[in-house]
This record gives C-alpha cells, sequence and structure tokens, in this order.
C-alpha cells in the first residue's frame, strides 16, 4: 500500500505538482479559455462523485460497501491529477494517502438537518493528526477508496467537497472586497502619488496559481501579468497594484486560474471574475471601475429621487416588461436607441406615453426581465429576420416560426434566462457594448428617466442557476472553484430542474454571491424591487438575509417578490427550508399565485395540446360557455365550475391560508383546508405575501389562451371584454397587483407558450394599438407543433377573430379605469391578514351561488383615508346579465363608483345596465362585467 506522505513533506508535495506550470506570460492572457497543464491519465476510468463532505473533516459516503478483514477507506490524493482507481487493482498514480476512520456516533443535530439529503452510508473521519493537511489536500485531485487488505480497490469515488470548503473558509464569508476595487489611502507606499490602488481578491481555495491578466483597452492585449498571492485563512487570492486602474481610460482583466480538475489533470482556465461590474463586448473581460465616479453618473442622478409611491408590498402595481420588446419597433423613438436603455429617456416615445398613462391610473413599479449580463445574445453584430418577408406570409403558415428559428442563435432577442454575469447590466442593450462605463451609464439613464416618470424600477434577479457549468466557455463560476457553486445529486451530476445548470445559494460563499450582487443593484443602480426566478431553489434564510442586506444598503424597503414554486431536487424541504410558497410564511416576501391564475385561465401551465384546449376556466366559458374540444370530452360540469369559482374567491381574499370562506358545498373552510392540486389552497400568513395575475411573460397570453379556450364564434368584443374581466381579478384581489406588458392591449404572441427564443417577431407589443399581432404564423415547433392542428384555422381566422383599433382602446381604456379603482381606496390593498378577514365579505357563495359571478364587500370604517364606507365589487363572466340577491345589504346606499359615473369611463355598462336596488338588496351585473358600487 502507498506510504502516507508526513506532515513536513505536503508542501514540498504540493510545490512538486506545480513545477510543472511556469508562471504565465502576456501570450497566455490571448490563449483559449482553457489550458491544459497536465493531462489527465487516459487509462482512468471516470469516477461519480459519490462521498459527501459533511464539514472540514468527516465524510459520507451512501452504497459504500463493509471493510473487509485488513482493509479500510483511503483518501487519496494527487496535486498534478493522475489518479486512476481501477476494481481489483491498487490505486495508481496518488501522491499519497490518508486512511479514514468509521464514525459511529450520532452526527451534530445542525449536521444531521443540513445533510439530510445524503444517503445513507458510512460516515468516514479525518484523524485529528491529519485534519492540518486538508487544505492543501483540496487543492488537488481527491479519489476515496475501499480497499482489501492488500490494497485493491473495492470501490472508489470522488468527493463532493462544499460542504468541507464551507467549513475550513468560513472566514471568506466576512471579505468586504470580493472583486476589483479601487481605493485611497493614506499609507505612505500604499498607492500611487496621490494615495490610489487598486485592489482584486477572487476566492479560489482550491487553485494551485492564480495570476492577473491585465490590458489597458477593452480589445488591447495584456500589458502585464500579476501573480496573486493565497490566504490561507479565507482561500482568496490577493493583489494591490499602485494607482486607479480605471483612469484615464478604464483598463480590464481576466484571471488565469490553475486547477487539478476533479476528474483528473491540471488546467489553466482564463476567466472572467464572478463579480463584475461590467465587461466588455461578449463579456470576454472584466472592466475596472468605480460606481461613483461621475463619468457612470448621468446628469441629475444625485438629485433625482426615487418614487415614494409604495408603502407597503400591498402597495405595488408591477408591470412586467422586457426591455426589447419595449422599443425595438417603437418608431417614435431615435433608430439608434429603439432595443435599448436609451429608449426609455424619450419622454415623448408612443411607449414613454403609454407608462405615463398607466403611472398616472396607479401603476407602481416597471420590472424589468433580465438586464445582467446575459450568456445567448451576442453584445455585437447581432441578427434580426426580415420583417417584411415575415409579414408577408399566410397567417396560419408554418415558415415565420422556420426563419425565426434559423436565426436563433445569432438575433438579438432572448428572455435573458441564461446569467452570465449576475452584478453587470447586460451589453446588448448599450449603445457601445464594448465600453464597460457606457452600458453602466446607459442603465442609469434608463433608471433615472423612468424615476422621473414617476415610476419605481424592477428587476428580474436569476441566481437558481447559471447558463453553464464544468469546463465550458461560458462558465464562470465552475472554472474558478470546481463542484462548489452548483448542487450536486447523488452521483456529483449537476442538477438541472430549473432547465439549466443549478446553483447551490444553500452554500456560503454562493449565498454571499448572490446577496452582494443584490446589494450593488439597489444601492448602486437604484432599482426598487427585485422578482426572484425560481426563487423556491433558494433557502429562505438566505432570501432573509438578502432582504435585510438590501434595505439596509438601499435606506429604504426594497420589495422582494419571486416564483415560489416547490419542484424538483429540493421539494418540500428536502435540502433545506425553502423560499417558496407555503414555506416563506411570515417573512414578507410574496410568492405568485396559481391558484387564482389557474382558475381563472383553466387548467394549468403545463398542459398539453389536448389538455389546454379542453380544460376552460372561470374566465374563458367552464360549464357555462363550453367549446368543442370540452364538449366532446365531457368537461366543465358544474361541480368543476363551483370549485374554479371557490378558488377565484382566494386569490380575490389574498389566498391567506387563515382567511374564512363558503364553499360551494355550504361548510366555512379556512382557505388552507380547501383543496388545489392536493395541497391547501390558501398558503400566505399576510396578503403582501401574495402576488397575483393573470399573464405573466410565461406561457400563453390571455388572449391567446383565450382564442383556444373560448367558443369559436365568441365575438372580437367579448374578448377584448374577457381580457378585462382578467384585469379586474388582478385589480380587485388583496395582495401585490402583477400585469404583463400588453395584457391591457390584447397582446397576442400568435399561441406561443414559451416565447424565450422567438425572436422580436413572436414578442411584438404596439403602443399605438393599431395590432395585436394575431395572425402571425404558428408558433414555434419547438414547443408548439402539438398545437399546431388547433393553431391552424384559428390563425386562418385571423382577420375575424383579432381586435381592432376599437376593441384594443377599450381594452385598455377599461384596465386604467380599474388601476384608478384600486388607486382609490386602501380597502383594496389591505396590509394585515386580520384586516381582510375583518373588512372583506365574500357574497353569493355557497351551494346556492351564481357560480359565475364573483362578489366582494369591503367595509372602510374606522380604516385612515379609507374614503369610502363601503365598497361592493363584482365580476361577472357569464355572457348574460345576472341578478343577485344581498340580503346583508339591505337598505345600503350604494352608488356606483367614481369612476364608472364619469365621463369618460371605457365601460358604458355599468352606468347604462348595471343596478343596485337597496329596498331589495338586488344587485344587476350585466354580461361579462366587472364593476364596483361605494358608499360614500
Amino acid at each position: 500500500m502507498r506510504p502516507v506522505i508526513p506532515f513536513f513533506a505536503l508542501g514540498a508535495w504540493l510545490c512538486a505538482g506545480l513545477a510543472h506550470a511556469a508562471t504565465p506570460t502576456p501570450a497566455a492572457c490571448a490563449a483559449g479559455f482553457e489550458t491544459v497543464l497536465q493531462a489527465a491519465p487516459a487509462a482512468a476510468p471516470s469516477l461519480p462523485a459519490q462521498a459527501v463532505w459533511l464539514n472540514r473533516q468527516w465524510l459520507r459516503w451512501p452504497g459504500a460497501g463493509a471493510v473487509p478483514a485488513g482493509g479500510g477507506y483511503r483518501l487519496h490524493f494527487s496535486a498534478t491529477g493522475q489518479i486512476s482507481a481501477r476494481p481489483g487493482e491498487p490505486v495508481a498514480g496518488a501522491d499519497g494517502a490518508l486512511t479514514l476512520d468509521l464514525r459511529n456516533p450520532a452526527l451534530p443535530a445542525a449536521l444531521q438537518q443540513r445533510w439530510r439529503w445524503v444517503g445513507a452510508g458510512p460516515t468516514l473521519a479525518v484523524r485529528a493528526a491529519d485534519q492540518h493537511r486538508l487544505r492543501e489536500l483540496h487543492r488537488g485531485q481527491l479519489v476515496l477508496a475501499l480497499e482489501d487488505a492488500q490494497g485493491r480497490v473495492l470501490q472508489a469515488t470522488r468527493t463532493q467537497t462544499p460542504g468541507a470548503l464551507d467549513d475550513l473558509y468560513a472566514r471568506a464569508e466576512q471579505l468586504p472586497d470580493l472583486g476589483a476595487t479601487i481605493t485611497r489611502t493614506r499609507v505612505r507606499g500604499g498607492g500611487d502619488a496621490k494615495g490610489w490602488r487598486t485592489g482584486f481578491r477572487l476566492w479560489a481555495p482550491t487553485a494551485q496559481a492564480v495570476h492577473l491578466c491585465l490590458h489597458p483597452g477593452a480589445d488591447a492585449p495584456a500589458s502585464a501579468v500579476h501573480t496573486l498571492q493565497r490566504d490561507n485563512a479565507t482561500g482568496a487570492w490577493g493583489l494591490q497594484l499602485p494607482g486607479d486602474l480605471s483612469q484615464p481610460q478604464p483598463h480590464y482583466y481576466t484571471y488565469l486560474v490553475d486547477l487539478a480538475l476533479p476528474g483528473g489533470g491540471v488546467v489553466r482556465n482564463r476567466v472572467t471574475d464572478p463579480y463584475s461590474l461590467s465587461l466588455n463586448a461578449n463579456s470576454q473581460r472584466s472592466w475596472i471601475g468605480r460606481l461613483d465616479d461621475p463619468r457612470w453618473q448621468p446628469e441629475g442622478w444625485a438629485q433625482t429621487q426615487r418614487p415614494a409611491t409604495v408603502r407597503h408590498n400591498t402597495d405595488l402595481v408591477i408591470y412586467e416588461l422586457h426591455l426589447r420588446d419595449f422599443s425595438v419597433r417603437d418608431t417614435s423613438v431615435p433608430a439608434a436607441h429603439r432595443g435599448s436603455y436609451l429608449a426609455f429617456t424619450h419622454p415623448q416615445s408612443a411607449g414613454m406615453q403609454h407608462l405615463r398613462l398607466l403611472r398616472a391610473a396607479g401603476l407602481t413599479d416597471v420590472h424589468l426581465l433580465p438586464v445582467f449580463d446575459l450568456a445567448t445574445v451576442p453584445e455585437q453584430g447581432c441578427t434580426t429576420p426580415d420583417e417584411a418577408r415575415l409579414a408577408a406570409l399566410p397567417p396560419d403558415s408554418e415558415e415565420q416560426q422556420a426563419l425565426v428559428a434559423a436565426s436563433a442563435a445569432q438575433d438579438c432577442f432572448n428572455w435573458g434566462y441564461d446569467p452570465l454575469h449576475f452584478t453587470a447590466p447586460e451589453g446588448s442593450y448599450a449603445t457601445d457594448a464594448n465600453e464597460g462605463g457606457t452600458r453602466i451609464l446607459e442603465f442609469r439613464r434608463m433608471v433615472m428617466a423612468l424615476h422621473r416618470a414617476g415610476l419605481r424600477v424592477g428587476m428580474d434577479m436569476v441566481y437558481n442557476h447559471t447558463s453553464a457549468s464544468g469546463q465550458n466557455a461560458k462558465s464562470v463560476l465552475d472554472r474558478i472553484v470546481p463542484g462548489y457553486y452548483h448542487r450536486l445529486n447523488a452521483q456529483g451530476g449537476v442538477e438541472t430542474s430549473t432547465c439549466c445548470d443549478n446553483t447551490a445559494t444553500e452554500h456560503r460563499m454562493m449565498a454571499k454571491l448572490m446577496i452582494e450582487s443584490a446589494v450593488v443593484w439597489a444601492r448602486d443602480h437604484r432599482i426598487d424591487s427585485m422578482r426572484f426566478d425560481l426563487m423556491g431553489h433558494q433557502p429562505r434564510a438566505a432570501m432573509e438575509r438578502l432582504q435585510r442586506a438590501v434595505n439596509r444598503a438601499a435606506g429604504q424597503p426594497i420589495h422582494l417578490l419571486g416564483e415560489g414554486w416547490n419542484f424538483g431536487e429540493i421539494k418540500d424541504g428536502a435540502r433545506f427550508v425553502q423560499a417558496a410558497q407555503k414555506s416563506l410564511n411570515g417573512s414578507g416576501i410574496a410568492t405568485f399565485s396559481d391558484r387564482g391564475r389557474d382558475a381563472a385561465r383553466g387548467g394549468g401551465c403545463c398542459d398539453g395540446p389536448a389538455e389546454v384546449l379542453k380544460h376552460q376556466g372561470w374566465l374563458n366559458g367552464l360549464h357555462y360557455a363550453p367549446n368543442p374540444q370540452a364538449q366532446a370530452a365531457g368537461a366543465g360540469t358544474r361541480a368543476e365550475l363551483l370549485r374554479s369559482a371557490d378558488l377565484i374567491r382566494v386569490g380575490l381574499a389574498g389566498t391567506l391560508q387563515g382567511y374564512r370562506l363558503q364553499t360551494a358545498d355550504g361548510s366555512v373552510k379556512r382557505l388552507d383546508q380547501i383543496d388545489y392540486a392536493g395541497q391547501g389552497a390558501g398558503y400566505a400568513s399576510q396578503p403582501g405575501e401574495v402576488v397575483n395575475y393573470v399573464e405573466n411573460h410565461d406561457n400563453p397570453t390571455l388572449w391567446d389562451l383565450n382564442v383556444l379556450k373560448l367558443p369559436p364564434d365568441t365575438p372580437r368584443e367579448d374578448r377584448a371584454r374577457v381580457q378585462v374581466l382578467g384585469g379586474a381579478l388582478t385589480a380587485f384581489s388583496q395582495g401585490v397587483a402583477y400585469l404583463h406588458a400588453g395584457v391591457e392591449l390584447l397582446r397576442s404572441k400568435n399561441l406561443d407558450r414559451n416565447s424565450y427564443d422567438s425572436g422580436d417577431w413572436f414578442n411584438r407589443v404596439d403602443w399605438t394599438l393599431q395590432d395585436n399581432f394575431f395572425g402571425g404564423g404558428l408558433p414555434p415547433r419547438k414547443e408548439g407543433e402539438g398545437l399546431w392542428p388547433a393553431a391552424r384555422p384559428l390563425l386562418a381566422r385571423a382577420a375575424e377573430i383579432k381586435p381592432t383599433a376599437a376593441e384594443m382602446r377599450f381594452t385598455r381604456d377599461a384596465f386604467l379605469d380599474l388601476l384608478r379603482i384600486r388607486a382609490s381606496t386602501p380597502l383594496f390593498r389591505l396590509r394585515t391578514a386580520d384586516d381582510v378577514q375583518r373588512r372583506l365579505t365574500m357574497l353569493n357563495t355557497g351551494p346556492d351561488q351564481t357560480p359565475t359571478v364573483a362578489v366582494g364587500h369591503l367595509d372602510g370604517r374606522g380604516l385612515r383615508g379609507a374614503r369610502f364606507a363601503e365598497v361592493l365589487y363584482a365580476i361577472n363572466v357569464a355572457p348574460e346579465a345576472a341578478t343577485l340577491s344581498l340580503p346583508t345589504l339591505r337598505g345600503r346606499p350604494l352608488v356606483l363608483h367614481p369612476v364608472h359615473r364619469g365621463p369618460g369611463a371605457a365601460d358604458p355598462r355599468p352606468a347604462a345596465q348595471a343596478q343596485w336596488d337597496p329596498a331589495t338588496a338586488t344587485l344587476r351585473v350585466p354580461p361579462r362585467t366587472a364593476l364596483v358600487y361605494v358608499r360614500e
């Protein structure tokens, strides 16, 4: 058996391993993203990573066999990654090994809790005499083997290292200066003649060496290569250079990181900084600069205040908008600024005028889909298909989607859920992507323009995954600390339940990166609210730390919301308490509610072609107006309608777990006792923890979905009315109101359910209200081909189905009225669950209800600023008028809301056809109408 390396020889072992790697020259800075310094042994078998480090000294190996007589567990190491562990043979290529002991006592409770997902198997301990070696051993290749008495391999595995690194380098979490920082010191010799110095710090605890390539310009060759020094306590590598390297023009840099790969061999990775504040074009080099540099602050930045329009989560009315969609087709924006940050700086453009209309009615936040540095859009030379050619094709053609798909890899459009650098603005939205300061300046000009228009700015935050991992050119984190930043499965592979490479924010330094990135956006770029993509894949504890950090950094509350979906490898708290719907109770962080959404739209987010047609929703005909597919399948019973009506009321009541509601069977239940897909429908503790919506960027737009679900002969005027009823559900529900850009314009994506890479063509929006773009060809084949048989005849009828400018104007104006009504009284924005229970009463409930009408009564007595003593709202989705008896309101002197009575009311039906009779306590609601009565 191979002898154990003695303590005094360990440093020599690592130095010997590094001897092959000469100090790089500037030529290395122009080499590929990966240079192999030592190849892995060709004959070495590929091993899984089944053994999990629980802390610096203990490992668990699920599935490991029993130790034979005279055998044992040995941890083999190699500085040059030359280990070969073949069954039945002694381990070859290792520099030495540590003998591990079986640990029989139970783990401490905290470790048991953290590693509860790790399967059963022996727990192994590094002997006390060897523990001082571990920092150095983790800088080489490690292979754990179960061996017989002759030292032959019975089983072998690589190890998963995050538990060890989090323990060994816990102090790294307190590092204040990761990335590139420019400071001024009065210490003699600490900087240039004026005291300026530029520092670099990179956390790379497993690296064998780190060098800095310094470039005097975005495209300039490296002028120097500097060696960084390792801090053994934190695992970070640092360097201080004299002078301010952002002056007179910013320098750029990359790191050369030498490390042993877990699977064998040693590489030199040329990589950008995970803490990059900006980059050159296509993210090849990190930018050196100060965010407080006046050059990157637009004129008036210091004087422009954030709008003070939101005092509580429930005041939020959010408009979800893709930055490129906003202006790429807007001819009122100068051509050079279309599709860019600067489009928002033109106050007289059609898009900005539309946003100001929404703001005047009650909109608070413009939420931007990802605007951090993306991996998929070429930042220079991106292309766009010929729109004239696309427009000339038949409305039901396959050719549009084929042309869009053919150029997708090089076109200018993507939603952007493919982060490359979390803390840098995206370059494709800047007028000069190659100048790192330009994208910062123009991003801030956009923020300032929106703030001056009275609109807060929200941002999509995507920390749950990266665009790549491993030795991939677009992998940043994994090429610095392999196997640390991503969540691994039982075999050591990267989990991909998010449809990308999942990050592990339960690990100390990934959580730090997420939190410090969010702080930069809130403090330095003045982002006011944040929406977290797939937030349920992150720990609640990390999100609560983030909340405290951004509030502190901004000096005011930064409102957080996100997707609290519960799925994947972390489902039901398998690894940690998630930032998911139910488990965020009491945090004040809001999650999107699928309860009211699914009831309104019908079916679920991921229905196949047959299901999406036959599963109608409360808005689009369930039982009361069946479409041919529902009739043929016998779907849409009255019982289903009653269940959906109850879920609609769940949404209107803020999805509060404790709110009590009379259900369709006559019983009174807490909302968490009402079934939704096998779980409690109510899950929130407070109304500010729920986001209400009927449409967002995911899935078909509401217009498109209704094209599929409404009876095919539904007039275009009624299609517009159904759209408005969806808006009424959002406006009247307790909680956060969330609108997708264009929902108020009957926006169509031509039935595309996932337009993330469908180009500008399938993501069009028209602020001039001339076209909703239905009839632009079949949806993309990749995810829409199964729908083509049903979509083709509908698209062929586009001329009779799609709205005219009249229906688009009606819908816009009706949405504006809904926002005005919501803004008119805090009764639609109650802040506590207790207030909702005391003040909101759902009427027309129980077994004798009219299930096509949702009715709510709000008591404003004693509520400061309520304006109205009472509010009565009703939403009738049926194509017929409804007359309801509301005996508890007998004698109440209710009148139509002032918005309905005004001369500019969008919908004439409430004033012309609705009626409240206090003597008989009867309410007449016109067909497909939402209305509000008040007692003034």
